[in-house]
């Protein structure tokens, strides 16, 4: 065989070898988009209360080529769980007397003051508002709470106090048609200075002032304290346990129980140009 015969026969077997290994790679090209594609769209985010799962998706896929077919691995996903932020009560020692206030319902166009509640034997003020994760886990167990007690003579007002500069979804609008949605027994009243919650000394929604009324005597601070254990970030059901035996105490003329558990929740927003 001649020398130019060979130099032939070794081209062609290069090309036919080349030829090969493109095709190769054109399939696992084509694999690869293909298996790709679905992990390619964004991945989807759920947020709870105060809570966010974010799941992550690492692209780490390496083929191997096994006879004519192509394998894949994925490395697992994995979850990155972020918790939002929680404030605590603080505010007024046990005793404290509730400030006067004057304040409009959104729902009705009423304003309120103290003194409407003044012929009852308690009354729970309660600051909370439309978005919080905090408040939305327990808003229909605080519904069915108020209700229950407010057949048994307790006086129940809630106050929003959020900047609507922040928080548009707070605003009197919105808190109507909360109160109309949720069927509130309570008036909803909007404290639009944010003077009322200053003066109570609240820090945080929800939050929860019990306060209990001697005959004449003004009405005095007996408890200070969270709804229940349950929270959105944990599985304790949410019973309101802490609350009803609070309420249980001042209405059946015993004394409420000393340590309390502060309330938890989101921060109240105040105003921009507020330092507080």
């Amino acid at each position: 065989m001649s020398s130019n015969s060979l130099f032939s026969i070794s081209t062609k077997n290069r090309t036919e070898e080349h030829q090969s290994t493109m095709a190769l790679a054109a399939t696992v090209s084509s694999v690869t988009v293909g298996k790709l594609a679905p992990l390619l769209r964004p991945t989807r985010t759920t947020c709870s209360s105060f809570s966010i799962s974010i799941s992550i998706s690492k692209m780490g896929f390496h083929f191997k080529p096994i006879g004519n077919t192509v394998t894949e691995s994925a490395v697992p996903t994995r979850k990155l769980v972020v918790r939002a932020a929680r404030t605590l009560s603080q505010g007024p020692s046990l005793g404290f007397r509730p400030p006067q206030f004057q304040l409009p319902e959104p729902l009705t166009g009423n304003v309120w003051n103290l003194d409407d509640f003044e012929t009852y034997p308690a009354l729970l003020v309660m600051f909370i508002c439309n978005h919080c994760p905090f408040v939305k886990h327990l808003k229909k167990d605080i519904v069915k709470l108020t209700n229950f007690y407010m057949k048994k003579g307790l006086a129940v007002v809630a106050i929003s106090s959020n900047s609507v500069a922040t928080h548009p979804q707070d605003g009197p609008q919105f808190m109507a048609e909360e109160a109309k949605l949720f069927n509130y027994p309570f008036p909803y009243l909007y404290d639009e200075s944010q003077d009322v919650a200053r003066d109570f000394g609240a820090v945080c929604t929800p939050e929860f002032f019990l306060f209990k009324k001697d005959g004449r005597r003004p009405f005095e601070l007996v408890y200070h304290g969270q709804f229940d254990d349950s929270r959105p970030s944990n599985t304790v059901p949410v019973n309101g346990r802490d609350l009803s035996l609070a309420i249980d105490c001042v209405l059946s003329g015993q004394l409420v129980p000393s340590v309390q558990k502060p309330c938890v929740g989101c921060s109240i927003k105040w105003h921009p140009e507020t330092n507080v």
